[in-house]
């Protein structure tokens, strides 16, 4: 394995009570954590439990025990790693490993009572406060460590505000890391990420910047670019985008993939029950939709449901189309959706008038962002919502499917140390 400096600095310095990780994505954070890891378990004493902690237990088992079993990257260490996929604990170099996720603020509840030597937390701001320092108060055995990676979030977080801001007040060793330091990236694989990454993401994911969301949240939007106004030939369509309301506007969107190798938002379908002064049932949605399909010649593509729709997503289940239930991680959709944008790889069709105005005003709330909170501004996104569940739920089929972005100038490389 070829690590930088940067990254072997990171895992001999990792001794204070916390060691954040935090900068670039793929930059070579995680794997020196992770190196660093390994080193902790394997000279840790029998007194205390070992901890890993992420979002959910699937994103534990995504982020940090399927790289731990790449025998390519860990060696011999990697072939201690076991696990059945779905439980709550994994044996690491023969040592017992619990597994906690922590989605909302009940999870500090799973590790109260815990006595734990280490610790270690994948995306510490996805998770919530409360578990965190509940997480720390159980690193009670003498030496115990905390180990955390990170990439940046807004400057009033409350890792940032509570822990790395104080790193000089606490037992804290922060490591930040930028794309530079990862010396196994190829350049061009460097310079897609660059183009793929833009505005309020390219600061933090790659410039490595915890800095403050504001404004318009599609800032590379530009009608004149990605509004057309006629088709390319469509050579599947993907999805049906579907954001249910009843007092609010009832917005589908079709998703198609153009042999032009971009992403075409085709039509949209809107029942505004504000203006139609009137709302419709669940059957009559579903009639109307699959009418909508039928006249657009849409085959039968994915139908993408808000998720909390479960009343209209019955109704899709009997008409028989079968619905899917839409991944709304908010953030993560928002991101992939600007990226598209940004990088000219969507387009939506003039006819979806009323999604193109949104997409102009799409923006932060401002008196979230006052707490620290990013979210959007929830005024006119309904189109919105169903074109992000569309294209963002089924990032499976199109990945690798779209022409490449734009590429700038590669960087440079650090010194290479071989290991």
């Amino acid at each position: 394995m070829l690590l930088s400096p940067k990254q072997l600095t990171s895992i001999r310095d990792a001794t204070a009570r916390i060691n954040v990780w935090d900068g670039a994505v793929r930059s070579g954070k995680t794997i020196a954590s992770l190196l660093a890891f390994l080193l902790a378990v394997a000279a840790a004493p029998e007194q205390g439990l070992i901890v890993i902690s992420g979002k959910t237990l699937q994103a534990i088992e995504r982020n940090v025990l399927t790289p731990l079993q790449d025998v390519t990257l860990f060696g011999p260490a990697a072939l201690t790693v076991k696990h059945t996929t779905g439980a709550g604990t994994a044996k690491i170099l023969g040592r017992t490993v619990h597994l906690v996720g922590a989605n909302d603020a009940r999870a500090e509840e799973k590790i109260r009572g815990m006595t734990a030597y280490l610790a270690y937390v994948d995306e510490a701001t996805l998770v919530p406060e409360a578990f965190f320092r509940q997480l720390l108060a159980r690193l009670s055995v003498p030496g115990a460590r905390l180990l955390a990676t990170t990439n940046p979030d807004g400057p009033k977080h409350w890792l940032k505000t509570g822990f790395l801001d104080r790193a000089g007040e606490l037992s804290l060793a922060r490591f930040q890391f930028r794309l530079a330091d990862n010396p196994s990236l190829p350049s061009d694989y460097v310079a897609a990420l660059k183009a793929e990454y833009t505005g309020l993401w390219r600061k933090r994911f790659i410039d490595g910047a915890w800095v403050v969301a504001s404004g318009a949240i599609f800032d590379a939007w530009n009608p004149d670019v990605h509004v057309t106004t006629e088709l390319p030939a469509i050579t599947e369509w993907v999805s049906i985008g579907v954001d249910y309301g009843t007092k609010n506007d009832f917005a589908a969107v079709a998703l198609g993939l153009g042999a032009d190798q971009r992403l075409h938002i085709a039509s949209e379908w809107r029942w505004a029950s504000k203006d139609e002064q009137r709302q419709l049932t669940d059957a009559e949605y579903s009639r109307r939709l699959r009418s909508w399909m039928a006249a657009g010649k849409f085959g039968d593509p994915w139908v993408i449901v808000d998720p909390s729709a479960a009343s209209f997503i019955t109704q899709l289940n009997e008409d028989l189309l079968t619905p899917v239930r839409a991944d709304n991680a908010v953030a993560d959709g928002i991101r992939t959706f600007a990226s598209l944008i940004a990088t000219d790889r969507l387009r939506v069709h003039v006819s979806c008038d009323a999604l193109i105005d949104e997409l102009a005003s799409y923006s932060w709330d401002p008196k979230q962002m006052q707490l620290g909170i990013e979210t959007p501004l929830k005024v006119d996104d309904h189109g919105v919502d169903a074109a992000r569940y569309a294209v963002f739920t089924t990032r499976g089929v199109w990945n690798g499917r779209l022409r490449e972005p734009a590429e700038p100038e590669p960087p440079g490389k650090p010194e290479l140390v071989n290991v």
